[in-house]
């Protein structure tokens, strides 16, 4: 029993950190940092010229989900031989089932910089130049679905379920971008960062059609009509009639240093990306701010693979339940139901191109300094991620001691939590710089027990966000004229 408890930990645990859109930090955006040029082009940092280190210069990790945290998961959040997994009926299932959403996401991020350079050119120009490893995606699982796989059918016989919001977006992309930011007026900054995107590899779903019916017998009529949309390392064997065959990873291309070389320079997925912004001091101690960053798209040409289904398929009636009760091995579940998903995809002979947007954000924000070395910053961030909207509201206290020490604490409501508290910092000593950032300071823990093993983890915690590393820095004296520092 044991076993399987802890195979199932597994399996949602993958869903939790499977799915990983542009970085976005609410705490870094008042912070005095290169890096708060990203979430709006017309920031400009105290330092005339800064050069990012390769790969530690600013490194960036995000997950988000708005369903499941770790307390959902096993009572009392310990995993032990006579835990009992949030899969038994009781009130921890019926609590969790009850807070799912109509529309449940997962949406983890990476960001990697290889290269960053800034340098002011004139009086007031400032020119940043970039290169990022970025990791982008989404996933959404409709209620009723989640309700269906794991509670079973029984309230849903005779009726017809619209899962039409399930969808599924990854990429991997390189992004290479110039930046200009520039006084227009004594109080008025602009900015604007154009983006050269390569992507690397993705895989997407466009879902035009899925509806599901629970017939009287508790079976399931599927009615499905997907395109699944690939580009990568990927292999896929297709019968004579065109039917998919089997779907596998092209591990050659990572056996020798040249086939990943090739993979990771191919240029022949080309996209382009635009941010956009401006600050404005409506008087030496209060200003506001916008921007709209991510404006962009990837169009995959090469090694891409389109795989069709539009069928009618007849499940039976089994679930997760039945797993948990073992009355039905887990293997066969999946295998049984895979293999009638396979039976019903094909491919076209021709397949044209298809594009990949990037999730675009709106920013606005305002800050009032009481004092030079201190301001209080409201932020209202939202990003915009296919069909759905995702808000952010951060209040924050940030300070800036003679562009040596930054340091900042934040409250922020998102991803339907309002106990998100954030704290970053930055320290300059000589030329080098060295800041980390975290959006979300868990706020209750909850000890794990494995074997002997016992350790401590965050237990209400279902957005994550760090950030760190080390910048070069020069010409950073205060400068007292100018009303942008």
């Amino acid at each position: 029993m044991f076993r399987k408890t802890y195979f199932l930990i597994l399996l949602f645990m993958a869903v939790i950190v499977a799915d990983v859109s542009a970085q976005h930090s609410q705490i870094l955006y008042f912070m005095n940092l290169p890096q708060r040029s990203s979430l709006n082009p017309a920031m400009r940092p105290s330092s005339r010229l800064y050069i990012g280190l390769p790969g530690i210069s600013d490194i960036s990790f995000r997950m988000d989900n708005n369903f499941l945290s770790f307390s959902d998961l096993f009572s009392n959040g310990v995993i032990s031989d006579s835990t009992f997994s949030f899969l038994e009926s009781g009130p921890q299932l019926d609590s969790f089932l009850a807070g799912l959403n109509d529309k449940n996401s997962v949406e983890p991020q990476v960001g990697v910089q290889l290269f960053g350079l800034g340098f002011t050119v004139g009086k007031d120009l400032f020119v940043t130049f970039d290169v990022t490893e970025r990791i982008d995606g989404n996933f959404v699982l409709p209620g009723d679905l989640l309700r269906l796989v794991i509670q079973g059918n029984e309230s849903y016989a005779g009726t017809s379920i619209d899962l039409s919001s399930l969808r599924a977006d990854f990429k991997y992309y390189h992004e290479v971008g110039l930046g200009l930011s520039k006084n227009i007026t004594e109080r008025i900054r602009v900015g604007v960062r154009g983006k050269m995107l390569f992507g690397v590899a993705t895989a997407s779903l466009d879902n035009n059609d899925l509806r599901l019916k629970v017939n009287d017998d508790y079976t399931h009529t599927l009615y499905a009509d997907m395109v699944f949309n690939m580009s990568g390392p990927v292999n896929v064997d297709m019968d004579p009639a065109g039917g998919l065959n089997n779907l596998t990873i092209d591990k050659s291309r990572f056996n020798t240093s040249q086939g990943l070389a090739s993979l990771l320079t191919n240029a022949g997925n080309p996209g382009m990306g635009l941010d956009l912004g401006i600050d404005y001091r409506i008087t030496d101690r209060i200003s506001v701010s916008g921007a709209l960053t991510d404006l962009g798209f990837i169009r995959w040409k090469s090694n891409r693979t389109r795989l069709y289904t539009k069928t009618q398929i007849v499940f039976n009636g089994l679930t997760l339940q039945d797993v948990y009760d073992e009355s039905v091995e887990f293997d066969d579940l999946l295998n049984w139901t895979l293999d009638s998903l396979q039976n019903s995809i094909y491919t076209k002979n021709i397949d044209d191109p298809f594009t990949t947007f990037l999730p675009f954000g709106v920013t606005a924000a305002a800050s009032y300094s009481p004092v030079k070395s201190f301001t209080v910053g409201l932020l209202s961030q939202t990003r915009f991620i296919g069909r759905q909207v995702h808000e952010s509201f951060t209040l924050s206290a940030n300070m800036n001691l003679w562009n040596a020490l930054s340091a900042s604490c934040s409250y922020t409501a998102a991803n339907q939590r309002y106990d998100n508290l954030g704290a970053g910092f930055s320290i300059r000593g000589g030329w080098f710089q060295i800041f980390a950032l975290v959006d979300n300071i868990p706020l209750q823990w909850t000890r794990v027990n494995s074997g002997n093993d016992s350790f401590r983890t965050p237990e209400n915690w279902n957005t994550i966000h760090t950030r760190f590393g080390i910048n070069l820095v020069f010409g950073n004296k205060e400068r007292k004229k100018d009303l942008f520092e």
